[in-house]
Order: C-alpha cells, then sequence, then structure tokens
C-alpha cells in the first residue's frame, strides 16, 4: 500500500476519525482482494470515502461506475482540490480528451477514474481498459441493477459480465437504501460470490430529521401549507411536485405573492437547468422541483425538504428526504398529500411502462415511415399513435427505452433519427410488461402505507428496509 487510511483520511481529506462504519469497511477493503462489499449508508453518511480511501492505498486503480454524468464531475472536481489524481470519461468530452484521459488511467497517471456503465459495453473501450491494472471496481448507486420501468438502466445488468472481463477485482457496491430482495439483485447480477461479499447496513435513521406528514383537502390547504413551512423554516430549501403543471401553478401564486423562489424541472433547457441550479448552491433560496432535481446536489445546509405531492415509493421519498440536513443540524422533511395524488402515480404507472403492443405499433411505425416521422416530427408520431391524453407520456418512456438499448440513435427533433436494430423481445413480452406494473405498484402500495403509519416514520422505514428497528429516533412527536 502507498499509504495508511489513516493518513490518506488526515492528508487528503481533513478528518481525524472516520464515521459509521467507514473504518470497518475500508480495513475489510484492503485486507483481501478477495473481499467484496455492499454497502448501504444514508445519504451523506460518507459512502464515497468507503472507496476514496481504498483508492489511495492501493497500489493499482480504482474504477467508479457512476450514472449520473453531472455526479460524477462533481465528484472528480472535489477531488481535484484535495490533490487526489481522479478523472472521468463521458459523452461531454471530445473524443482526443477521452483518449488522452483513458492514456493517463493505462499508464497510472489517474488513480481513480469515473465512468458511466454504458462506456463499458463499447468492445474496443473495453480491450484497453482491462489491461489496467485495476485493483477495485466501485458501483455507486447499485440499486440500479435492480430497478424496472423507464427508469432502469440496462447495462447495469451487465455490470457482472464487464466485471468478468476487466478480471473480477475486489468490488464495492453503494447505494442509499435497498431492500432484502433489491439487496440479493445486486450481489447477484455483479457476479459477486456470497461467501465473500459482506452487507454493511449502517442503518436508516439520521436523528436531526424530522419527518412528518399531513393530508390536506384541496391545493388551497395544500398551498397555505407550503407557505407556513417555508416561513417558518427559512435557508435553503426544496418543494418537490409530482408533475409540472402543478410546480408552474404554485410557482405562478408565489410570484403574485412576492414570494422569492426558483423552479427546476426536465423541460427547462440545459443552460437554464444548470444557471437554477448554481444559484440553489450558491445561495439559501426556495426551489420548486420535480425528481428531476437532487441527485448529485451535495448542499449541506438544505434545511426544509417539502413534498408537495406523494412521491412514487418510498425509496424515491428516503432518497430525497437524504438531501436535508448534511451538516448535521436540524432539518425538516415535510409529506402533504390528498387521495388525488393516488391517482396520478397510478397515471404514473401506465404511462411509465408502455404496453407490448404500444413497442410494437411504434417499431413497425419507426421502420416504414422514418423519412416521413423525421419531417413532420413527434406531434406527427403521436397522431399516429392515437393520442387522447396531453399528459401520456408513453411515446417519450418509448423512445428512451429504444436509445438505451441502441435500437435507435439521433432524435425526432433534430431530425436525424435512425433505426439500428430490431425490437428487444423482453418489451413486446407479456409476463415481462406485467411483472414491471406489478412492481411499480407494491412500491406505490409502500409509500401509501408510509404516510397512512401511526407509527415513528423512521421504525417504518426499518421494517420496510427489513432492518431491526433503532429504537426512539429521539426527534419525532411519536418516539
Amino acid at each position: 500500500m502507498n499509504i495508511s487510511p489513516y493518513a490518506a483520511l488526515k492528508d487528503y481529506f481533513g478528518y481525524e476519525d472516520f464515521l459509521g462504519r467507514q473504518e470497518e469497511i475500508i480495513t475489510r477493503t484492503l485486507a483481501d482482494p478477495d473481499n467484496h462489499s455492499l454497502v448501504l449508508m444514508p445519504t451523506g453518511g460518507g459512502k464515497s470515502l468507503c472507496y476514496q480511501i481504498p483508492a489511495l492505498c492501493l497500489k493499482g486503480r480504482t474504477l467508479v461506475i457512476s450514472p449520473l454524468i453531472s455526479l460524477m464531475k462533481d465528484q472528480v472536481d472535489s477531488l481535484k482540490t484535495r490533490g487526489i489524481k481522479a478523472g472521468f470519461i463521458n459523452s461531454t468530452l471530445s473524443r482526443d480528451e477521452r483518449e488522452k484521459r483513458l492514456e493517463s488511467f493505462l499508464y497510472g497517471e489517474l488513480k481513480i477514474l469515473y465512468l458511466t456503465p454504458e462506456r463499458l459495453k463499447q468492445p474496443d473501450f473495453m480491450d484497453r481498459i482491462k489491461r489496467a491494472d485495476i485493483d477495485l471496481l466501485a458501483v455507486d448507486e447499485a440499486h440500479c441493477i435492480s430497478a424496472w420501468g423507464h427508469d432502469f438502466r440496462p447495462d447495469y445488468s451487465l455490470l457482472g459480465l464487464y466485471r468478468e472481463q476487466l478480471g473480477s477485482p475486489r468490488t464495492l457496491a453503494l447505494t442509499a437504501s435497498a431492500t432484502k430482495e433489491v439487496q440479493e439483485d445486486i450481489i447477484r447480477a455483479l457476479h459477486l460470490d456470497k461467501e465473500n461479499c459482506e452487507i454493511f447496513h449502517q442503518g436508516i435513521r439520521r436523528p436531526n430529521l424530522h419527518i412528518q406528514a399531513e393530508e390536506v383537502i384541496d391545493d388551497d390547504a395544500r398551498l397555505e401549507n407550503i407557505l407556513t413551512l417555508a416561513a417558518s423554516n427559512p435557508g435553503s430549501g426544496i418543494v418537490y411536485f409530482s408533475l409540472i403543471k402543478t410546480l408552474e401553478a404554485f410557482s405562478s401564486i408565489l410570484d403574485q405573492k412576492g414570494i422569492s423562489h426558483l423552479m427546476y424541472h426536465g423541460k427547462l433547457e440545459h443552460g437554464e437547468r444548470k444557471r437554477v441550479q448554481n444559484r440553489f448552491m450558491e445561495g439559501h433560496e426556495l426551489i420548486l422541483a420535480t425528481n428531476a432535481f437532487g441527485m448529485g446536489i451535495d448542499k449541506k445546509d438544505i434545511r426544509l425538504i417539502i413534498h408537495a405531492e406523494m412521491p412514487g415509493s418510498v425509496e424515491s421519498y428516503y432518497q430525497e428526504i437524504g438531501r436535508a440536513g448534511r451538516d448535521g443540524k436540524k432539518s425538516l422533511c415535510s409529506l402533504i398529500y390528498n387521495q388525488e395524488d393516488l391517482m396520478i402515480h397510478m397515471d404514473f404507472i401506465n404511462w411509465s411502462n408502455p404496453e407490448p403492443a404500444f413497442y410494437h405499433k411504434l417499431y413497425l411505425l419507426l421502420e416504414k415511415e422514418m423519412d416521413k416521422l423525421n419531417s413532420l416530427g413527434l406531434d406527427y408520431l403521436k397522431e399516429q399513435l392515437v393520442y387522447k391524453n396531453r399528459f401520456d407520456f408513453r411515446l417519450e418512456t418509448a423512445l428512451s427505452v429504444l436509445e438505451r438499448h441502441e435500437v435507435i440513435t439521433g432524435s425526432l427533433h433534430q431530425k436525424n433519427l435512425k433505426l439500428l436494430s430490431s425490437l428487444p423481445a423482453f418489451l413486446t413480452d407479456r409476463d415481462s410488461h406485467e411483472k414491471q406494473i406489478s412492481h411499480a405498484r407494491m412500491k406505490l402500495l409502500g409509500m401509501v402505507n408510509f404516510f397512512r403509519s401511526e407509527d415513528c416514520r423512521f421504525a417504518f422505514l426499518d421494517d420496510y428496509f427489513s432492518l431491526p428497528r433503532g429504537g426512539d429516533c429521539g426527534n419525532c412527536d411519536r418516539c
């Protein structure tokens, strides 16, 4: 080893002591190249150090798989400011830049390299990177391996095969939360030996977070609740909405009342999203956002998280409240809901999981009328697919899935959409579709039970994630 983990912690990160189970995880990782670990640690609990410290201690290199381009850039920038030789390779770089960084990693000039999983499926890239002396493979946001629906990352499920091509290095899989079923999926998908893979669970509870839920009868009551919470919890806060139209409506009302705030959703132009994100990170403002905002946001002083509409699952809810109070200070997480929220998410489930017949019809149109579709655009394609609801986004979901599976490339917007391959069989398989729908409905049922629970919210989370109850949380009105 080049340096001890304790020296690395102090010299590069400026900390005197490890937190939670960090020391235990790092010590085990360094002890034996056959030691693998699945790390479940709350957002803000220090997951990244569990692989960054070993990366500095091991003689070889560390490869980090991350799903988000923006997240990997932020992490690399942070490591560079600490004098750590790290880099990333993704689609934001030119071909020459990607080539230069790969060479730097192969020849040891970079200790840590961040990639999206899709990069490893490229044969030429894999042939070259497997020549590197890779001592550690870290898989961040490992729950992506076990997701269903339109957010599924197919290449996460192939990481076991990629890992074997890399020589089966010691592996750390990391995520904020995962049910027992998802934990088993992660270990199986990564082709890890169960006997040599230890699961480290630091628990769900964060004593500085106060969790509450309140049912409201209409949007007027919802607005009053938001205004009261924002006024009594000044500083940085996030108000999450499920629908962009609802977010925009509430933003207009706040404008009329002269209440300063930011707005963020997936339909904003990239430059505007970046501007809003930077302003939020640098200031102390309230932001109204969809769940497109948040992952990779490492702002330590967020005092308030409001879910103005019910989230779609307990997992997504826990990920989102994890952005509050990363500085350890008291922060409030408030869930506001009414019965109509349930119907919205039932629609989301159908819109996010296009039926097999939809995929089949879409593929036939792409196959037979590509020139016409490129000429007339998305609206014409929707007409051919008989759209009746303007909030139906099955087409956007289906096109995204086809792009991820390399069935298509380009876009109708740029009039350069092309068909590359045949339709994957699982997309037209009825059993696969029903499993996706069932999985999504079970997640929604978990969220319904969460906001109806009369138990301590953290106790409910312990049960949901199959953890022993942690006793009194010390920060709710039920303990």
